[in-house]
């Protein structure tokens, strides 16, 4: 089905890396959603008004709030096609992400009503009308819930959509929830409690605030500038990694502008003797690679690094061995030396987790005296000039 719905309303499918082609993704998969969730809705909101089942008529609420939820993500959708303006120069794919908190703070509302609802049910329980209609209902909700799980997990994987991937999880966690509904009116039918239906609803409900809390966590994270996926990060190194002369990379970041709208830029080290214009133009083509193949605009800086002089890659050697035993996480770059008549200063740049800069213990300080200490001791006219800087990004 999935394959079928493709090839009738995506032209050009494979080419993901496509704006276009990425938003006719995203809206193929919200007004699918959009139609299965109505659709849902009507049938057990039916039923449970029909047999006075509250932990359906639950569900059926949380199927309307997933209908909502596809509305607005097929908004950001639309919205994040427009192109860049004098305004927006980076674009405005992030209306995804903002959709998708819009959806968030929708569920939360829903599951608040939902909770309010059941446990009224608790407290004066009122008799359900077993049907077998109701029965069917329930399973057809499985069974569309499923199937709609396994398509947005294929939509969005194509086109890497975190939105499209959250909407899966949703429904697989919603053949849960429909689930237990219909245990529970099995169970209520045959043991006589009442009050289980509303329990049942009281689940439910705390069931979708749970989700709800959990997407707004996930889509506040990407607007206040979460940390890139270590599998992206992987990634990059390795591809600059594999021009000729390239001796490493540092001061990587990635400034995240919505879903398939990324900027990169990082430090590249390459040998100190090689001619300015050959390393220039082979940066130019690291840039072109990632924009061409990757559709990520990098900006690269150069760092010359002194590789034919046998102390200072002693010295840089020493000092990774001794930071490795200190904080494996954190890494050196950009060392230097400056001689002078009575003492010589090593001079890097010291980048640590940022969970140390901020701590009140202020653990971080304690690594630039642990490794002036260990420097001066194998060489004592040396004296290290360290800066420390946050770990943006973990390279290995």
């Amino acid at each position: 089905m999935t394959e079928l719905l493709v090839k009738l309303f995506i032209k050009n499918p494979e080419n993901t890396g496509d704006h276009k082609v990425r938003t006719a993704y995203g809206n193929l998969a919200c007004v699918v959603s959009i139609l299965c969730n109505v659709l849902l809705f009507a049938g057990k909101f039916l039923v449970g008004t029909l047999f006075g089942s509250v932990a359906i008529t639950a569900d059926a609420m949380n199927n309307l709030s997933d209908a909502s939820s596809n509305v607005v993500s097929l908004l950001g959708f639309r919205l994040g096609a427009k192109p860049a303006d004098d305004e927006h120069p980076y674009g405005h794919a992030r209306y995804e992400y903002i959709a998708g908190l819009g959806v968030s703070v929708m569920i939360l509302v829903i599951g608040v009503e939902l909770l309010k609802e059941s446990f009224l049910k608790v407290l004066h329980p009122t008799p359900v009308t077993f049907s077998y209609l109701t029965i069917a209902v329930l399973a057809a909700s499985i069974a569309v819930k499923l199937w709609m799980s396994v398509f947005n997990r294929s939509i969005g994987g194509r086109i890497h959509s975190e939105t499209l991937l959250a909407t899966a999880a949703e429904a697989r966690n919603d053949v849960i929830s429909t689930s237990a509904v219909l245990a529970a009116t099995l169970v209520t039918h045959f043991s006589g409690i009442d009050r289980i239906d509303g329990l049942m609803g009281l689940g439910v409900a705390v069931f979708i605030l749970w989700s709800g809390i959990g997407l707004v966590r996930d889509t506040i994270s990407p607007l206040l500038g979460a940390a890139p996926d270590p599998q992206l990060i992987e990634y990059i190194e390795k591809k600059a990694m594999s021009y000729p002369g390239v001796l490493g990379i540092h001061d990587l970041m990635v400034h995240d502008y919505g879903p398939g709208n990324q900027l990169v830029s990082f430090h590249i080290e390459l040998p100190a003797d090689s001619d300015v214009m050959k390393s220039h133009d082979l940066i130019d083509s690291i840039e072109k690679d990632f924009l061409v193949n990757d559709h990520l605009i990098a900006t690269i800086h150069f760092d010359p690094v002194v590789t034919d002089d046998p102390h200072i890659k002693e010295l840089r050697d020493f000092v990774k061995e001794k930071l490795a035993e200190i904080e494996p996480e954190a890494n050196i770059h950009d060392l230097r030396i400056v001689p002078g008549p009575t003492h010589t200063n090593v001079i890097f740049d010291c980048a640590v987790p940022a969970d140390l800069l901020a701590a009140k213990d202020h653990r971080a300080n304690k690594i630039p005296a642990e490794l002036r200490k260990a420097v001066s001791e194998k060489w004592p006219d040396h004296f290290c000039v360290i800066r420390l800087e946050p770990i943006y990004a973990k390279i290995n």
